[in-house]
This record gives C-alpha cells, sequence and structure tokens, in this order.
C-alpha cells in the first residue's frame, strides 16, 4: 500500500521533466568555466534551486487543473489531483514544500554572494511557476506559457547560474541561455499541441490552441533548430562544443514525428525526446566549455 502510495507521488513529480531543469544550469555552469570563475557550491545550488522550482511548478499545475476540472477531458500520465488518487490540499502543500526547497537553496546563494537583489529574482520565479495555473486568471491559459518557460526556464537559470559565479552577464550564458529556453519552450508547446482539442473542451487557450495544429508545429520545430544555429556559432570558439551535435540523434526523429503523428501517444514519444535532448544538448555545450581550460 505504502509503495503504491510513493509511486503515485513520484508519477505526480513527473520526474522525466527533470532534464529541463538540469540543462539551463550545466550550460551556466560551463559558461563560467569558460571564463575560469566556476564554483561547485554555487553550481550545485543553483541546481538545487532548479530542480526544486521544477517540481514545485509539477505539483502546482497537478493541483491547479485539478481542481479546475482540466484534467477531467486530458490524454497522458496520471495527475493525482484530477485522477483523485491524492487530496488537493495534500498536492498544494507539495507545491509550496518544493518551492520552499527552492527558496532556502536560493537563500543561501544570496547569503554567500552577498547579492541580496536576487531575492527578489527567487520571489518571482515562485510566483511566476504558481500563476502559470493557478489564481483566477492563470497566464498558462492565456498562451503565455511558452514565454514564462522559455525566460525562467532558459535565460534567468542559465544566466544566474553563471551571474552569480562570475559577477556580470557573460555572453556565453546568453546564448546557452537562449538555446536551453527554446528546448523548454518547444517541450510545453508538443504537450500543448498533444491536448489541443481536450483544452479547447476545458477553455483553457495555450498557444497551441490559439495559433492551431498547423503553425502550432511549425514553432516547435523552430524551437528544436534554432539551438543548432547557436551551437554552430559555439564551435567557432569552442570546438570541443561539436559534440553537441550529438543531440542530433534525438531531435531529428522527434522531427520526423511529429509531422506524421496522428496520435497522442506518439506526441508523448516527441516530448521525452525533446527533454532528454535538451539535457544532451546541454551537458556536451557545458563539457565543450570546460574543456577548455582542462
Amino acid at each position: 500500500m505504502q509503495s503504491n502510495k510513493l509511486k503515485l507521488w513520484v508519477e505526480g513529480a513527473r520526474l522525466r521533466t527533470l532534464p529541463l531543469a538540469i540543462a539551463p544550469v550545466a550550460i551556466g555552469a560551463g559558461a563560467a568555466d569558460s571564463v575560469q570563475a566556476f564554483d561547485l557550491t554555487l553550481s550545485l545550488l543553483a541546481l538545487a534551486v532548479a530542480l526544486f522550482l521544477q517540481i514545485g511548478v509539477n505539483f502546482a499545475n497537478d493541483y491547479s487543473d485539478g481542481i479546475r476540472g482540466t484534467d477531467d477531458y486530458r490524454v497522458g500520465p496520471l495527475r493525482l489531483t484530477g485522477s483523485k488518487s491524492v487530496r488537493p490540499e495534500a498536492v498544494k502543500l507539495a507545491a509550496f514544500a518544493f518551492f520552499g526547497l527552492a527558496a532556502a537553496s536560493g537563500l543561501a546563494i544570496v547569503l554567500i554572494t552577498g547579492m541580496f537583489w536576487l531575492i527578489a529574482v527567487g520571489l518571482a520565479a515562485i510566483v511566476a511557476a504558481w500563476f502559470y495555473t493557478g489564481g483566477k486568471n492563470p497566464y498558462g491559459y492565456a498562451g503565455l506559457g511558452e514565454l514564462a518557460v522559455f525566460v525562467f526556464f532558459g535565460l534567468v537559470a542559465t544566466i544566474g547560474t553563471t551571474f552569480v559565479q562570475v559577477g556580470f552577464i557573460e555572453f556565453n550564458a546568453v546564448l546557452g541561455g537562449i538555446a536551453s529556453g527554446l528546448f523548454a519552450s518547444a517541450v510545453l508547446m508538443v504537450n500543448n499541441i498533444r491536448d489541443i482539442e481536450t483544452d479547447k473542451l476545458a477553455s483553457k487557450k495555450t498557444l497551441a490552441v490559439m495559433l492551431g495544429k498547423k503553425v502550432a508545429t511549425g514553432l516547435f520545430l523552430v524551437m528544436i533548430w534554432i539551438p543548432f544555429v547557436l551551437l554552430a556559432f559555439f564551435t567557432l570558439l569552442y570546438p570541443a562544443t561539436l559534440m553537441g551535435f550529438a543531440s542530433l540523434l534525438l531531435v531529428a526523429p522527434a522531427t520526423l514525428i511529429v509531422l506524421t503523428a496522428k496520435s497522442a501517444k506518439e506526441l508523448i514519444l516527441v516530448l521525452k525526446l525533446t527533454s532528454f535532448a535538451s539535457l544532451t544538448y546541454a551537458l556536451a555545450l557545458a563539457a565543450g566549455l570546460f574543456i577548455v581550460f582542462f
């Protein structure tokens, strides 16, 4: 019985989304090392912030979509609240517990670096995480989800990881943040493409619903291919980052499947491929930046 309950909570945490939290921090750490300023402690704390925030977002979305009835129409992995497997209040508490852990990790960074203004950035991230699907007018229901993901799980996470180590906005972190943000936005986009019809029934106006399947699919492809244009630039200055092109082994099949997909199951596979492509790309890019000073 206990093991079944634990399994439900693990499923609710949506661990398959964690590569999207790891990717920007990895790139940010690599960017810090590219200017010989890498700090392991700060990098690990930044990783903790990203991971806890991602899990918190997942539970928050589960709770908010569940009590709204949005998940009554969806297809895909189990949702704790929507399936009535767990009390909504417990899911909400879990969300805020992980937000609290993210805040504690961020506070540790603030105390180490003395950058107290980062508290405002952290609060903004938590507020954005909650109001994505929470509150009376969630911005995720107004087509702004991909933009928020691009900002917080791309630019803020990557540039922030580097900034707390080097003390300035580093160019490699900016480019890497754009790449990471595009991959993260692409994962959300293909998730929403899968749910277009059910989201319409639930009056959830995602960007995919607004654009329609054809245009949304085209935008998804732009999101997963632009990072390789940026990677080509990286290879001119850091030849070892060429390893990042290995992620094409995941992006290429994702492209073919999304163009021919006729079922939700196929789009779930695209989502997984894109998520792991993001992680592969980020780790390879970070490794290429680290190699410069080995």
